[in-house]
C-alpha cells in the first residue's frame, strides 16, 4: 500500500491536544474557536493526512470537489479533509471505489479542457455542478454529509455545541443563545416562567 501525504498552510491556534483527541490522529494539529474561525496547528504551521489509495494530487481534487459542493468560506481545509479520509479509506476497502472517484477527477479535467484543480474557485464550481447527479457526485456528497458536519471540529465552527441530553437538554442550558439569527418576537417565545 502506498503512503501519500497532503499539506496545507493553516493558520496556528493556542491547543493541540483537543484536535488530537477529537480527530483519533487522524490530522496534526489542534482546533481553536476564535472570532467565529476554525483554526489547525500542529508543530509547524501545517497539518498532513496520509492517503494509502489516493495521490496527493487526487487528494487536492477530491477537498476541492467536496469544498465546491459544500462551500463554506471560513471553514477550514482540515474539516474538508476528513472526507478525503474516508473516501480513502472506502477506496482501500472497495476497488471500485478508487476508480469511481478517479474517472470522476478526469472527467472534471476534460470538461475544463486540462487541469480542473489548476481553475478558479467559480470555474471549479461551475464544471462540479454540471456532474450533480453522476454517481461521482453522489458519491462524494454522500460521504460530506456525514464527514462534514458530524464531527466537533465543524462544530466548533458552526456554533453547535454538541449533544444536550447528558446535561439536562437544551431549555435550560443555551436554549435560546444563538447569536446569529435575529431575537424573536415576545409573542413568538415568552419568557420563562
Amino acid at each position: 500500500m502506498k503512503s501519500t501525504t497532503v499539506s496545507v498552510d493553516a493558520p496556528q491556534a493556542p491547543s493541540r491536544r483537543r484536535f488530537l483527541k477529537n480527530s483519533s490522529g487522524v490530522l496534526m494539529g489542534t482546533i481553536a474557536a476564535s472570532s467565529g474561525m476554525l483554526a489547525a496547528v500542529a508543530p509547524t504551521r501545517t497539518w498532513a493526512l496520509s492517503l494509502s489509495t489516493f495521490s496527493e494530487s487526487e487528494g487536492d481534487g477530491i477537498l476541492k470537489v467536496t469544498r465546491a459542493i459544500f462551500p463554506h468560506d471560513t471553514l477550514d481545509d482540515a474539516v474538508y479533509a476528513l472526507v478525503v479520509k474516508d473516501l480513502d479509506a472506502a477506496a482501500a476497502k472497495d476497488a471500485s471505489v478508487g476508480t469511481l472517484l478517479r474517472d470522476g477527477l478526469k472527467m472534471l479535467d476534460d470538461k475544463a479542457g486540462g487541469n480542473w484543480a489548476s481553475l478558479d474557485y467559480l470555474a471549479r464550481e461551475n464544471i462540479v455542478t454540471k456532474l450533480y447527479g453522476t454517481d461521482f457526485f453522489e458519491k462524494i456528497r454522500g460521504t460530506s454529509v456525514v464527514s462534514l458536519y458530524n464531527n466537533e471540529m465543524a462544530w466548533a465552527h458552526f456554533g453547535y455545541e454538541g449533544a444536550s441530553y447528558d446535561t439536562g437538554g437544551y431549555f435550560d442550558r443555551g436554549f435560546q443563545d444563538l447569536d446569529w439569527l435575529p431575537d424573536p418576537d415576545t409573542e413568538a417565545s415568552p419568557p420563562k416562567a
